[in-house]
């Protein structure tokens, strides 16, 4: 066992990381050892992370304790840049954690800077000058790649820069290079976010931190106002929304909310978070309360705007798309369902179950009342079910008529009524192996109750007799 991590009091008395657990104990016996744990120090980075949103929506994880912040036209709104590095600094310090920092025109460059030398903003024509009393493994490079080059003395990277390229390529390879010109600008190296970047947001900080729920979601509604000009000004709406709460003492809270038809009416957006927040009641620590409350579109799609007339036409719509909304919000996007065609004649694969808010999505984009394309064949039952039942027992007419009686779930049922067969071949092109033709029958027993089975095969083809399936039921 060896250590990964230090604090100052222990690299005070000379341990240090990659040191063996029993040497560290012989130099500092009551040395206090906590177990690495992976999973943990990474959920704490993401939250970190989170809490970085307030300054910027382009937030990168780097390695196992690093973070890239794209601070692109956001300095000003902090009063530059040596003003947000030293809010950044000073606000993570106060949540018991030792950080560093720089900003730079390059993120290789303030990756090195923040590493190696003191927390500081490097403007763009002293890049050089900066990167070059540094060491080489602050180009991050790998550990052989570093130690070859300090055999050779090669120990700051002021050295790699005054020496010829062709031959540092030679020896060491282009990735020397290619981290030579990032870390000075001379080739772009992009930062991926963690989140995907909201189309629109609305952003409000308090000069006192807010918990009651009825203010926020007042703050929600006037959030939404501030969206609205923007969605008209694009011709859409909103189908996809997430309220961000950061918490006074590091904590944020991402209540994400969908809608089945896009929004621009802040109303209605705010009551999509007046049913999350009736779902989340008990998750919501507000703590000491929220400094700043985000709104942002996440999804939009072409927004469509009606005249109402005087008789009410077209409202039936719009209400059951609000009320869809709001359930969804409430129990989640899959407690309400539709089903969507597929093309298959096959029963059990000719549709499938889909949120209720698609089916209203895809209504509205195409003007039909599917969700997809696909066709049946004749009546089929009120109650389809997922997978065909074997039934037990049947006294049928041969050789190809429909049951007199059949046993099903324990019961006797006779036969008052048949309508059938309609044949359905099995779909080749799918089927792994040859599978029979489905012959159904609607059947109607003496007691009134109506029922959908099939036939699978035909009498007198093998050596046993063909199953009969229940697929549904008609009441």
């Amino acid at each position: 066992m060896r250590l990964t991590a230090l604090n100052e009091r222990a690299e005070m008395i000379g341990l240090k990381p990659g040191q063996g657990v029993a040497e560290a104990k012989a130099i500092c016996p009551i040395l206090d050892i906590v177990e690495e744990d992976l999973a943990a120090d990474r959920k704490l980075l993401e939250a970190i992370a989170d809490w970085c949103d307030r300054y910027t929506p382009l937030v990168a994880i780097d390695g196992k304790d690093g973070l890239f912040l794209d601070i692109t036209g956001c300095a000003h709104l902090f009063g530059g840049e040596e003003a947000l590095l030293e809010d950044v600094l000073i606000r993570i310090s106060r949540l018991g954690l030792d950080v560093r920092g720089a900003i730079s025109s390059a993120p290789g460059l303030s990756w090195a800077v923040a590493r190696f030398d003191d927390c500081r903003v490097v403007p763009p024509e002293a890049m050089e000058e900066a990167l070059a009393p540094l060491p080489v493994a602050s180009l991050r490079l790998g550990e052989e790649t570093v130690a070859a080059l300090q055999k050779m003395g090669l120990k700051q990277t002021g050295d790699l820069l005054a020496a010829p390229r062709a031959p540092l390529a030679r020896r060491f390879g282009t990735q020397l290079i290619l981290r030579l010109d990032q870390a000075v600008g001379l080739v772009e190296e992009p930062i991926s976010p963690r989140r995907p970047v909201a189309q629109l947001s609305a952003e409000r900080r308090l000069v006192e931190p807010v918990q009651a729920e009825a203010d926020l979601l007042e703050l929600a509604r006037q959030l939404a106002e501030t969206l609205k000009p923007g969605l008209e000004a694009r011709g859409v709406g909103g189908r996809s929304f997430e309220l961000l709460l950061f918490r006074v003492d590091g904590e944020v809270f991402r209540i994400a909310a969908g809608a089945s038809q896009p929004l621009r009416e802040p109303r209605r957006i705010a009551s999509l978070f007046t049913e999350r927040f009736t779902a989340i009641h008990d998750d919501l620590d507000v703590g000491y309360g929220f400094e700043i409350v985000r709104l942002n579109v996440l999804r939009h799609a072409a927004f469509d705007a009606t005249q109402g007339d005087f008789v009410g036409e077209g409202r039936q719509d719009s209400s059951l798309a609000a009320f869809v909304d709001r359930v969804a919000a409430r129990l989640g996007p899959d407690c309400l369902q539709g089903f969507e065609l597929r093309q298959s004649h096959i029963p059990e694969r000719a549709s499938r179950p889909v949120p209720a808010m698609h089916v209203l999505a895809a209504h509205r984009r195409t003007g039909s009342d599917h969700a997809g394309h696909g066709f049946f064949r004749g009546e089929r039952p009120l109650r389809l079910f997922r997978m065909p039942e074997l039934i037990e027992t049947v006294a049928a007419e041969v050789p190809d008529g429909p049951p007199r009686q059949f046993r099903w779930r324990r019961v006797m049922h006779r036969v008052q009524r048949a309508e059938g067969p309609e044949r359905l071949s099995a779909e080749w092109w799918v089927e792994e192996k040859e599978e029979p033709a489905r012959d159904y029958f609607q059947i109607e027993d003496e007691e009134g109750h109506r029922f959908w089975l099939f036939r699978k095969g035909l009498y007198g083809r093998g050596g046993t007799g063909p199953d009969w399936y229940m697929h549904g039921v008609f009441a």
